[in-house]
Parts: structure tokens; C-alpha cells; sequence
């Protein structure tokens, strides 16, 4: 992906729309703006990549069938990329085995032309509205992660114990130190994650791991539930 231009990352979620058929391009942008919508439209995959800045919220919109790069490559290669962003696919005929592929890929919805305005217009709304939860999700998890990077190396052997079951008198044994240490431990760990309870404690585990930290091996780096 060639580098952005330069300037603010635009925060109000954005429909891009990339078709090679100029009539569907201006439809799409026409009907978005109506419906109060930011779209841009873009007659190729390359022309989209060339433009796209990462961190937009969004969607895409996407034309199955396109000269060069095809919908279908394009999402594949955002997906690779680490892209995450809902997909609508437009065709102008039925084609069974891509809609499969596109909708196993992560596809919202896979609509043959004509399609009905009012349907492709809630259909983007919605792919608005998971975009949304998706990146909050994942700045959760990153703010999760943040914090577990806050933990020394014996605060997450403590963790990994906590979360899995484990009462103060049975670490203390494993550990070789005192119940009191332990107990020491256990509320810097809960001060350190914002949390007041061992159910919150796996809670703010999920889906983060901490870095490893340089030098210190495996040991309890990941501190992640399953």
C-alpha cells in the first residue's frame, strides 16, 4: 500500500465506494450524501490503496468483478494487511461460489445489481455501526495490554495463577513465598488493571498480552485467558 497523503486522520466514518462503472460510483455517492454519509469512489482497487488512510472508520463497498486487483483480491489483501473494515460486495450477476468466499472472508452482505437503495443504505448503517464496536473493541484490548505491560515479571506469575483458579495459600507454596507476599501482590496487580474482583481480573485479561519483556523468556508473558 503506497503512503498516505499527508494532513488529520478524517474521524466521521467514511463509505468507500470502488467500482469500475462511473454510473454506479455516482449513484453510490449521491445516495450516501442524501442520507447524510460521507462517501469517496474510486474506479479501482489501486486508485483506492493509493488514497486509503488507515484508521478511518468506514466501510467498504465493492464491486465483485473489477479490472486488475477484484473486490474479492482487495479484501483479501486489506485482511492481510491487518485492515479490518465491513464489506459489501455488488455484482452485476449471481455468482454463488464468490458470494460464499466473500461472505467466509467477512463480508456483510453480497448484493446483485440493481440493488434497492433503501436495503444498501440500512446495510451501510450497519456496517457503520460494527465498525464502530469493532474498533472500541479493539482499543479495549489494547488499553488492556497497556496496562498488563505494567506488571513486573513476578506480578504475572502471580496473575496466570489467579486466573487460573488458584487460592493465596496454593501460590504462596508454588512460589516460595509468603501468603502475605501474595496478597501484597494480588492488590497491586487489581490497582495496576483497574479492577475490583477476580471475575474482572480474567475480564481485563481477555484478548491482551503483554510484550515480553527483553531478557525475561517465556515464563508468564502472556497472562491471557483462553
Amino acid at each position: 500500500m503506497s503512503s498516505p497523503p499527508p494532513g488529520p486522520i478524517p474521524q466521521e466514518p467514511t463509505v468507500y465506494v470502488i467500482d469500475d462503472d462511473e454510473s454506479i460510483r455516482e449513484l453510490l455517492v449521491w445516495l450516501m450524501k442524501r442520507n447524510a454519509i460521507r462517501a469517496e469512489a474510486f474506479p479501482n482497487a489501486k486508485s483506492f490503496l493509493k488514497a486509503y488512510r488507515p484508521g478511518v472508520p468506514g466501510c467498504l463497498v465493492l464491486d465483485l468483478y473489477m479490472p486488475g486487483m477484484s473486490g474479492l483480491d482487495l479484501q483479501q489483501y486489506l485482511k492481510e494487511a491487518g485492515i479490518e473494515m465491513p464489506v459489501i460486495f455488488l455484482s452485476g450477476r449471481a455468482d454463488v461460489p464468490k458470494a460464499v468466499a466473500a461472505v467466509k472472508s467477512g463480508a456483510i452482505d453480497f448484493i446483485e445489481k440493481p440493488f434497492d437503495y433503501r436495503k444498501i443504505v440500512e446495510l451501510v448503517r450497519e456496517c457503520i455501526r460494527r465498525d464502530a464496536a469493532s474498533r472500541a473493541g479493539r482499543e479495549e484490548a489494547r488499553q488492556r495490554a497497556g496496562r498488563l505491560a505494567t506488571l513486573t515479571q513476578r506480578e504475572r506469575e502471580v496473575l496466570d495463577r489467579v486466573i487460573a483458579g488458584k487460592v493465596n495459600r496454593v501460590i504462596a507454596e508454588e512460589m516460595q513465598i509468603s501468603i502475605k507476599t501474595v496478597e501484597a501482590h494480588r492488590a497491586r496487580i487489581m490497582e495496576k488493571l483497574a479492577v475490583d474482583s477476580v471475575a474482572e481480573l480474567v475480564q481485563a485479561t481477555l484478548g491482551a498480552k503483554a510484550p515480553e519483556r527483553p531478557g525475561g523468556g517465556g515464563g508468564a508473558g502472556g497472562a491471557a485467558a483462553g
